[in-house]
């Protein structure tokens, strides 16, 4: 029997989707795997609906429907400032995993470099052996996770021809000032490099920090290569909507990387969507206003715990130190969270290229009820007696 392609070594199957079927087995709470238990919209709940008694059950446009394209041209321009011509600088996904896919497809050659910020959503590292690229890692520093302008400066002396940029990060909840990206856009101007950013959690920042769109500064768009999903935004991350936002000579060739990758986007879906990217200013007020007090809710249990964490700037995830625990490793712990105390979470070191094992990642995605359910089992852990007791 001849043996499978020798890159599949580099990587495993993903950590984040194993924890969501331990959790699924033990009865745990799923704070690993980052989607809701709350509904969509109503209007987009409505606009479903009507889409599955409509004419839209066979393909469509393979590079996006063109009503659901016009949509989201208008939604980013209102986000961004720019003049988006839905049938030049949009390529519509199966999510953004595609999307970022399609970008490290179109944008480098096999043996090509791409700087990687760790930690780092478990994606791109996969992303990268996938399309023959090499991945160079900068340090994200705990515990703001900012980067040091040197090792920066190094890694684009090495002559990669991306650089990935999660904003909101995944798993950090950092979010990148203006000054970093135009940091990062003029190393990578210098270095004749593109800058691909990944940025489903654009609406869930947390004050006083603000989301800036890379692709909006000064000269950016024709270097900067946007991936972006509606997943976070509207709850609907089993819709796999996602999109990729770059200049029309991109685009031109991401089209046909997409086309032969998946074809296209679920039609009905595409349809339905355009009743969330009609929805007025206030929804995505209302979205932080909402995701900010299910981080306060989540972070008021941690506290308790005594467990150290890193408060999120953006994004809807918590890195929590468990060093102090006793554990052999994270991937230990997170399994005997997910057993024993009945809360699953991530361990840290499936996002960091360094030897980290300090972490476990949880998300704050639900409803206040199964927060107050895992807050409460996480408790447990003030009590040394019962944390001794159910280790042996």
């Amino acid at each position: 029997m001849p043996s499978p392609a020798d890159r599949l070594s580099q990587f495993s199957e993903s950590v984040i989707r194993g924890m969501t079927r331990l959790a699924n087995s033990c009865g745990a709470i799923n704070l690993s795997q980052g989607f809701p238990d709350f509904d969509p919209p109503e209007e987009v709940l409505c606009a479903l609906e009507q889409a599955t008694r409509g004419p839209y059950h066979q393909y469509a446009v393979t590079w996006g429907a063109p009503r659901f394209r016009q949509a989201l041209a208008q939604k980013i321009a209102r986000n961004t400032g720019l003049e988006v011509d839905p049938d030049q600088h949009l390529v519509v996904t199966c999510g953004s995993t595609e999307a970022m896919m399609v970008a490290m497809m179109t944008a480098c050659n096999p043996g090509d470099k791409v700087i990687v910020f760790s930690p780092f959503y478990e994606n791109y590292a996969a992303d990268a052996i996938l399309s023959g690229a090499e991945p160079i890692y900068v340090t994200l520093n705990a515990p703001d996770f900012g980067y040091l302008r040197d090792e920066l400066v190094a890694a684009f002396e090495q002559k990669p021809k991306a650089i990935i940029v999660c904003n909101p990060s995944n798993p950090t909840g950092k979010v990148f000032t203006r000054e970093e990206l135009s940091e990062i856009l003029d190393l990578a101007t210098q270095h004749d490099a593109y800058v691909i950013t990944d940025e489903p959690y654009e609406h869930i920042v947390y004050e006083p920090h603000v989301h800036t769109y890379a692709c909006s500064l000064p000269g950016a768009f024709e270097r900067v290569i946007t991936c972006n999903s509606l997943s976070k935004t509207y709850s609907i991350t089993g819709w796999r909507l996602g999109y990729v936002l770059a200049s029309p000579e991109v685009i031109a060739q991401a089209r046909k990387v997409h086309d032969f990758l998946t074809v296209g986007a679920a039609a009905p879906l595409q349809e339905a969507a355009v009743a969330g990217l009609e929805l007025p200013d206030s929804y995505y007020e209302e979205l932080q206003a909402l995701y900010a007090r299910k981080k306060e809710l989540f972070l008021s249990y941690l506290r308790r715990t005594g467990l150290p964490f890193t408060e999120p700037q953006g994004a809807y995830y918590v890195m929590v130190d468990i060093s102090s625990l006793g554990f052999p490793n994270d991937t230990e712990a997170a399994k005997w969270f997910a057993r024993e105390l009945g809360v699953a979470g991530v361990p840290g070191s499936s996002f960091f290229r360094e030897p980290e094992h300090r972490f476990i990642r949880f998300h704050f995605a639900k409803k206040e009820e199964t927060l107050i359910a895992a807050g409460e089992r996480l408790l447990r852990l003030a009590d040394s007696d019962w944390m001794q007791r159910s280790k042996r």
